[in-house]
């Protein structure tokens, strides 16, 4: 079993996470708050980009674990790790630094549900044909 497309945009994820959670604990660390979200809204922010992208990578990344052990072809399976990865960057940097809604909100979400998407229904079928055959 092979999984180093999957490894090499989990590793960036991971990179990306670890700047998460960075920017959440020194946002802690500014505002002097333990748990919760404090009063900064810049807290709650890096707080919910944290939050967000634990939320939707590691389904993302199961998915793709799980369809690079089909036949799915290996450049599609390097074009969803980067869209994922970029969407990831695009939402954190969207997320981060304005609030409301963003071009890397909007942009990174519809990247990452394009990812899931795909993904899955792609898994679907080699399920099926597991099945069938």
């Amino acid at each position: 079993m092979h999984a180093h497309i999957v490894a090499t945009y989990g590793s960036l994820l991971g990179l990306l996470f670890i700047y998460l959670s960075l920017r959440t604990v020194k946002f802690r660390r500014q505002e002097r708050v333990d748990y919760g979200l404090g009063e900064g809204k810049e807290l709650a922010r890096a707080v919910r980009a944290h939050a967000n992208f634990t939320e939707y990578v590691p389904l993302a990344l199961i998915l793709l674990l799980v369809l690079e052990q089909t036949t799915f072809p290996w450049w599609a399976m390097h074009i969803l790790g980067a869209a994922l990865f970029i969407g990831r960057c695009l939402h954190a940097w969207g997320f981060t630094r304005q609030p409301g809604t963003s071009f890397g909100r909007v942009a990174g979400t519809a990247l990452t549900w394009l990812v899931v998407l795909i993904a899955a229904l792609a898994n679907l079928y080699f399920a099926i044909l597991a099945y069938i055959y």
